[in-house]
């Protein structure tokens, strides 16, 4: 799948990150592509990005999955998830999928989103995803908070900033072993999928900066748990795919 992108006005900051993803390659964003295989679901991800306030900036909306979930608890994430049938195909039915996920998870009004991009799918393999990333920018932001506490744990506006500052940023070792970016921001450890997407937007909006990726630091000890919690549900076969998935991110020259 090759990236999509919508003619519209945009604030100027946007505009580099308009502009980069009318040829952004899927290689550019993840190592893991979805395979040609019909059982992998269809899901889209919201990377929802607003101008912010003066002193901080723009930023992006982020949720902390509940750590009673299954799957993935207590991390970072976009908003979004599994498309349902009624949301449709192609580039439409990705949108809706990513805008009713986000008012679901976080009481969002829709009606202010502008979507200007959809990245190419990318592949989630311990879920058998292939999650397509849907840009917008929040044109008129609403009030967001928690509306299922079974799902999310709470939402974030995080300054874009922030997550270039190098002084938040490190490398992240998985219990597994594998290694991939991660930002901590206060209280808030964005590691995994999230993080090397959060890692491919500041590079492609223009907002990176240089970090060491070499500043290795381990999973906190809260997300550990939740990790083997996880794992320890699992079959030998999907804690190699999880094992796969964390180290979608790895930079170069980290073992």
């Amino acid at each position: 799948m090759t990236a999509t992108t919508f003619d519209i006005e945009l604030p100027g900051w946007l505009q580099p990150l308009l502009t980069a993803s009318k040829t952004v390659d899927p290689k550019e964003l993840s190592r893991f592509l979805p395979p040609d295989d019909p059982a992998v679901r269809e899901s889209a991800v919201l990377i929802l990005l607003a101008d912010g306030n003066e002193g901080d900036g723009p930023d992006v909306l982020l949720t902390e999955r509940s750590w009673t979930l299954r799957s993935h608890a207590g991390q970072m994430a976009f908003p979004g998830g599994r498309s349902d049938e009624e949301d449709g195909t192609g580039t439409d039915g990705l949108i809706r999928t990513a805008l009713r996920e986000a008012e679901e998870e976080t009481g969002l009004d829709p009606s202010g989103v502008e979507v200007f991009a959809i990245w190419p799918a990318l592949w989630v393999p311990v879920s058998n995803f292939g999650v397509s990333p849907v840009l917008a920018w929040w044109r008129e932001p609403s009030p967001v908070a928690v509306v299922d506490p079974a799902e999310v744990a709470s939402v974030h506006r995080v300054a874009l900033s922030a997550l270039a500052d190098p002084a938040n940023r490190v490398s992240c070792i998985h219990p597994s072993g594998f290694t991939g970016p991660a930002f901590v921001v206060g209280d808030l450890f964005v590691w995994g999928f999230t993080a090397g997407l959060l890692d491919k937007l500041l590079i492609l909006g223009g907002w990176a900066r240089d970090w060491d990726p070499a500043r290795v630091v381990p999973l906190p000890d809260r997300l550990v748990e939740a990790a083997w919690r996880s794992e320890g549900q699992r079959s030998q076969e999907e804690r190699r795919l999880t094992a796969i998935e964390h180290d979608l991110g790895r930079p170069e020259g980290v073992e």
